[in-house]
């Protein structure tokens, strides 16, 4: 089974280009580096989101204990960032490959403007056949403003840039039916679209050295799938994975991806963090919005305004419960909705191509 992806966005994880002690695997860097030129040559594109630059900051500087935790962050990653991209220009050069380093903050997805214009970034760059290496701005992205992890990183570049699939990097062989030390449990290779319970059978464990845990890959994985775009969770450790994975030569968990959703579309999934209003809609709206048939929300369909918003906002909608239905972009603002709750034969408040549904 050969997986026939032309955009791909590889996301590897630190606990794959690290050692046990936490000091870069440089064997393992260059490994990954000599995959990407190779499916290069097939004229498929790669993007990759790579972690590293505290455990590269960590190998080269000691620090006291006492110090606080978010200075130490900020300390490693700026001096480890240099370390790791120079890692990586030197492995590139030697497969006759440029690549670029490319260090984004959770600001940088806020509105459409930035977003575009980080896709014009990007664009320039795979034309030129550059290689994207990319990575959170540690440095001046601390709390709040921080990514979960790497791999909601890697699902917002993966959307951004309309990739056919994201294969993630970690080091396991993928989503276990149970705990993976258990040698009953196995691997999870296709995961529906529909489905979503994954508490069940993941601890929410994290790992030594990144932020992020298995939840937090299903969860995301499950929700770019949702978008169009295929998403595999690989061993980064299997020798020569990624070729097995695009050849399906590899145990791996592959969510399936359901239809394409537009660009526009792929944007709002994203724009959780900007959310400015809150609307709720009664259990009709909700029938029809969740229906197979597209629908765009009305404002007979309206309850109430929770929380105002301007036209072009990103709004939420809530259901009678309280439970989260959807994002969408408001076509009017909060005063001209509050007048129309209710009525029939209004313009709708969210039409239907600027609609994602998340329930």
């Amino acid at each position: 089974m050969d997986l026939n992806y032309k955009r791909i966005v590889i996301k590897v994880g630190s606990n794959v280009l690290t050692q046990a002690n936490g000091l870069p695997d440089l064997h393992r860097i260059e490994h990954l580096v000599e995959q990407i030129a190779a499916i290069k040559k097939q004229n498929i594109e790669i993007i990759l989101v790579s972690s590293g630059a505290v455990a590269f900051g960590r190998s080269l500087l000691s620090v006291s204990d006492k110090c606080d935790a978010v200075a130490t962050r900020q300390l490693f990653a700026s001096i480890g960032q240099v370390k790791l991209i120079n890692t990586y220009s030197d492995l590139f050069k030697k497969q006759n490959l440029v690549c670029a380093q490319v260090l984004v903050t959770k600001e940088d997805f806020r509105d459409r403007l930035h977003y575009l214009n980080m896709k014009n970034c990007f664009d320039i760059l795979i034309q030129h056949n550059v290689v994207p290496v990319i990575n959170e701005n540690d440095v001046i992205s601390v709390t709040e403003l921080m990514f979960t992890d790497n791999d909601e990183l890697a699902g917002l570049i993966a959307s951004l840039l309309n990739a056919d699939a994201l294969i993630i990097l970690s080091n396991v062989d993928g989503i276990f039916n149970g705990d993976p030390k258990n040698p009953d449990s196995k691997v999870i290779e296709n995961i529906d679209p529909d489905f979503n319970n994954f508490s069940e059978f993941i601890s929410a464990k994290k790992s030594q050295f990144g932020r992020g845990g298995m939840i937090t890959k299903s969860n995301m994985a499950h929700k770019i799938s949702g978008l169009g775009i295929a998403v595999h969770i690989a061993n980064g450790k299997t020798e020569n994975v990624i070729a097995k994975v695009l050849k399906g030569k590899v145990i791996n968990t592959r969510f399936a991806p359901q239809k394409i959703a537009s660009g526009k579309k792929k944007w709002i999934a994203n724009s959780e963090n900007y959310v400015t209003g809150v609307v709720r809609i009664n259990d009709g709206a909700k029938l029809a919005l969740t229906s197979s048939k597209a629908s765009s929300l009305l404002p007979v369909g309206l309850i109430g305004i929770e929380k105002d918003f301007k036209k072009g906002d990103i709004i939420r909608l809530i259901d009678q419960d309280n439970l989260a239905i959807g994002l969408g972009i408001a076509e009017y603002n909060s005063e001209k909705a509050k007048e129309r709750v209710g009525l029939k034969k209004q313009k709708a408040l969210v039409h239907y191509d600027y609609l994602f549904l998340t329930h």
